[in-house]
């Protein structure tokens, strides 16, 4: 069965923002080794069209090597975007969900094949009420947003993790891998 990772960056003040901080070249790559090892992306529309500027690297490379690396993982693998106003992807290797998130997660989780990355806030809320992240990965970034969104809105649930494993990036961003406790 395949697993289902949340993967998120974060502010140390809490809030989902991925332009709150400026990734380096060792983000950047593992990030593009993440990519590479899963099998599919699971986004909502506004990350989904946050993430389409890597489109334009893919078409003109940058000349930095992570950041030319990254843009071409994302481009590779397979999106899912879910979204009531999008009528399109305009990006080859995305589709638009067709089905309601619980059914294509269970439905992803019953296939063979390599894990399932959720990249969105809101999909990672709806997913986590269902009790359907197999593990989350945190990376907390050395910034400061003083407001935006927090990844854990409106969950009524107690919930306990249990952290699995940690990585610290030298620009001090730290990732924290949990599983929730059973």
């Amino acid at each position: 069965m395949r697993k289902i990772i949340a993967a998120i960056n974060m502010t140390i003040d809490g809030f989902c923002d991925h332009t709150a901080s400026e990734p380096d070249e060792e983000i950047h790559q593992h990030y593009q080794e993440l990519l590479t090892d899963s099998g599919v992306i699971l986004y909502g529309r506004i990350t989904y069209q946050l993430m389409k500027f890597w489109q334009d690297l893919v078409k003109s490379p940058s000349g930095e090597k992570s950041m030319d690396d990254f843009a071409l993982a994302i481009d590779k693998i397979p999106k899912i975007v879910f979204s009531h106003t999008l009528k399109e992807t305009e990006w080859d290797s995305a589709q638009l969900a067709s089905q309601p998130i619980e059914e294509v997660a269970l439905a992803l989780k019953q296939q063979s094949g390599k894990d399932i990355l959720v990249g969105s806030r809101s999909l990672i809320i709806q997913l986590m009420k269902l009790n359907l992240i197999d593990e989350y990965q945190l990376c907390i970034h050395p910034v400061v947003a003083g407001g935006g969104l927090p990844l854990f809105e409106n969950i009524n649930d107690r919930a306990i993790f249990d952290l699995i494993k940690t990585k610290t990036f030298v620009g001090g961003a730290v990732l924290l891998y949990y599983t929730r406790k059973k």
